[in-house]
Parts: C-alpha cells; structure tokens; sequence
C-alpha cells in the first residue's frame, strides 16, 4: 500500500534545506525524510521546488546539493550621485517583470512621466476573485509559514515569540525609514531603555513607537482587525512625537502631501481619501486568505497616502494583522535591502505594477519563517498561569505602580486577591512581584503604563529591591 504523505511534506523539506545554508544532497535529505518520503517521490517534490526558483541547484552529479536561494549582488549605477560609478548593491532575485520596473524607476526623475492616484486600480479589485498572489505563491507562503497555533487564540505564534519580534521588527521596519540605529542599539533601547549616544533622538522614538504598535497588534490579537479603528490607532502609536501638528496623529490627511523622490501626485481632496480609505479597510476585511489580504494592505495603503506621515510604516505593521491573528509567522522584514522595498513601492506609484513589490513581499517572509522557525524550536512552552491570567498581571502591575506603593508581597496580594481565583493567588503574586522587579522604562508600555508614571514609582521599586520585596 502506497505511503500516505504528510500534508506538509513540502515545508518539511524546504525547512531541511534552509538548515543547510551551502546546500545539501539529497541522500542526506532522504536520511531526515525517510519514514515519510520515499527518494523518488523527494526527486519530484525537490524537482518542482526547483522549477517554482524556491530553491537552487548547484553542483552535478554526486555533488548536487540543494539550498535556499540567497541574496544576490547586482552591479548599478547609482542614479542619486549622478555619476558613472559603478557599486556593488545588496538586492534580491526578481522575476523578469521586475526588472522592467527597477529599470523604470532608475531612471533620472526627469525623465518619468509625472502620475497621480489611479482609483480604477482599487475599484477593480474584487475580493477573492482578484489575486495579486497567484495560487502556488500563496500555498508556498501557507506551507512556510502555518504552526501548530492554528486553534489556539489569536496571536498565540507571535506572543511565543514577541520579545524577538519586538527587536527584530521595530528595527527592520525603522531601518527602512533610513534609521541608522543597529538592532544591537535597537535591543538595548527596547530591552533596557538605553538610547544609542549619538543618534538623533527622533530615531529612538521612531523605535520605540513601533515597539508600543507591535505591542498592540500581538496583545490585542483577538480585538484587532482591517478596519478604520485599528488603523488609527496603529497609525496614532507610530506617529507619537514625530509628527510637526501632533492633532494629525491618528487621523486621516485634510491637506495636500509631496512624496519626495518620485514622480507620483497622491490624492488631495479629503472626502476622497476617506471614501477611498474604507473602501481600502472594507476589500482588505473581505479577503479570505491572510496572505492576500497582507500584501493588499502593503499596496493600497502608501499608494493612498491616507494620513500625513507614517504610510509604509502603517501598512509593514498593517500586513501583520491577519497574519498575527491566523496564528502564521509574522512577517518582520528583516534582512530585507532598502532599495529593493523602496523600487518595489515606487513600481506601483508610477507603474500601478506590483511585480517587484510581490517579489520582495514573498523573499521577506521567506525569511522571516527561516529566523522565527529556528527561533521557535528553542523557545520554552509559555507558563501556563501568565498565560491565562495575562490581563490580571498587567492590572496588578499597573495598580501597584499608579498608587505609588512599595512592591512588596502583602500589597501585591491586596490587589490580586479582587482578580485571580484563590488556587491560583499564590502562583500570581509571584509573577506579578517578578514583573514589577523587571520593570523599566523599555517595557512599561506593556502594562499600558506612561513613562511619567512609572519614574514617579521609580524609588518604590528600589526600596523594594532593598526590602528584599517582602514588606
């Protein structure tokens, strides 16, 4: 009787052959596979990854292996110093399609025709009928990026993996803004609350407004949504102390904007921003599968322009809630090269054409699964406990804080008593005591507390810390 192959038989073998960055045969390949491929069947799948370009044959004979492809050096000119030089430039395979476009959008700026907002590429968009992911990308992602999540609530992938995903995507997307802060600056800022010496203080906030974002997105994975709220309040939390009239935070544009560096004329009259804004937020909300609906939302929100400032920022975080709530990989854009994103968001600016902006979307979460995949076999099942009692926690922590009160254990079970069930008390005063020993000014927004709060409170946790938090 014929084996019965596993269903994600495909993710197995690509997740192989990611572990293997010089590549690897297929004898080793069929060593790990064994008791659920046979070799000749793993020859056909390896066949067909090949021919998707998911993965890269080298060598021959004896000495084919298979690997992963890699970022690749493309010589070019570079266009912003006008001059003949040629350097070397990190970017990623692209189909043909894309190449029309970067060779496009490389063009001096002189000689690209000036565009404005095109509403017809919005209003023939028909959700689920309409695909800017064509049907084998969009089980490719799904085969990479699925866990065994998938039933439990709502965000349950990412919390496992927040205090990597806080680093890694408020550091990658900011580094797409021209951040200069490292992700070695980045972790200390988030972890400790140390801001890099040297660094405009405007890069420390851009950080730390996508750490309060992501936050949001994971903590309130099952109250989130593509809808008008959650995009405000997205675009509210990122644009905090950034913006030059702090009243446009978290609302739409009432005025004209410039988008410098390219050719493309954003839409200026308000009440078509707002029509085409929810028209955006309703045919996202419509799409059943996450990826589309993730990639739609990278597209149609910075070709919008819907608020001032923050756009690409919104739509980076934006794209992660269905992911974040369908329990798949989140997409961190790491590793992602500037350029590349930069190219593929000005195709669809000038163009309307989301060839480059797809291939860099798909090389992105391709390795975002790579990283949190590795990230995940080492990661320790979360308590229980905390894991149920996660809102009590945050509400002790908070009380204790805003009442000025020494952490100390008979104040801890004070509050907790009113909130956690009597088999459970002992169990979450520790934990809570644990927090409020951990607290800093990096992580007291996780406890929706303000920063002025928790400095006010500052001394208590020291004398707690002295106390041996016993009072």
């Amino acid at each position: 009787m014929p084996k019965k192959l596993p269903e994600d038989l495909t993710a197995r073998i690509e997740a192989e052959i990611a572990r293997h960055t010089d590549g690897v045969g297929i004898d080793d390949l069929h060593a790990v596979l064994a008791e659920v491929v046979s070799r000749r069947t793993l020859q056909r799948r390896l066949g067909g990854l090949v021919g998707q370009g998911k993965i890269v044959q080298i060598g021959k004979g004896r000495s084919l292996r298979y690997r992963q492809p890699r970022i690749i050096e493309v010589a070019i000119t570079e266009q912003a110093h006008a001059t003949d030089e040629l350097t070397a430039e990190i970017y990623i395979p692209v189909s043909p399609g894309s190449d029309e476009i970067r060779a496009y959008v490389r063009q001096p700026i002189q000689g690209r025709k000036p565009v404005g907002y095109d509403r017809e590429l919005l209003e023939t968009y028909r959700p689920n009928e309409t695909h800017y992911l064509p049907p084998e990308i969009r089980e490719h992602l799904h085969n990479i990026g699925c866990s065994p999540d998938g039933e439990r609530p709502a965000g349950t992938y990412a919390r496992d993996i927040l205090g990597r995903l806080l680093i890694d995507l408020s550091w990658a997307s900011s580094r797409l803004e021209g951040n200069t802060y490292t992700r070695l600056d980045t972790q200390n800022l988030i972890e400790l609350g140390q801001a890099a010496a040297g660094k405009d203080r405007r890069e420390a906030q851009m950080i730390l407004n996508h750490k309060e974002a992501i936050e949001l997105l994971v903590e309130q994975a099952g109250d989130i949504g593509l809808n008008a709220f959650t995009f405000f309040n997205l675009h509210a939390l990122l644009s905090e102390n950034l913006l030059a009239d702090p009243t446009e935070s978290g609302r739409l544009r009432s005025r004209i904007v410039e988008v410098s560096g390219t050719v493309f004329h954003p839409l200026g009259i308000p009440q078509q921003i707002d029509v085409y804004f929810h028209m955006i937020l309703d045919k996202a909300a419509a799409i059943d599968d996450p990826f589309e609906q993730a990639f739609f939302t990278m597209v149609h929100i910075p070709y919008l322009q819907p608020f001032v400032d923050v756009n690409k920022r919104v739509s980076r975080l934006g794209a992660n809630i269905p992911l974040i709530r369908h329990n798949l990989c989140p997409l961190s854009f790491i590793d992602v090269p500037e350029r590349a994103y930069v190219e593929g968001t000005l195709g669809v600016y000038e163009l309307k054409r989301i060839d480059l902006l797809r291939d860099v979307f798909v090389w992105a979460y391709e390795r975002s699964c790579q990283r949190y995949m590795a990230i995940r076999e080492t990661v320790a099942e979360p308590d229980p406990v905390r894991l149920r009692y996660r809102e009590a926690l945050i509400a002790i922590v908070a009380e204790i804080v805003r009442s000025q009160q020494a952490p100390g254990e008979a104040a801890v079970r004070a509050v907790a008593e009113g909130l956690v069930p009597s088999q459970d008390l002992n169990r979450i005063i520790e934990l809570a005591l644990d927090d409020l020993a951990r607290l800093h000014e990096g992580n007291v927004t996780r406890y929706r507390l303000r920063l002025s709060e928790y400095r006010a409170w500052r001394p208590m946790q020291q004398r707690g810390a002295a106390l041996g938090w016993e009072s």
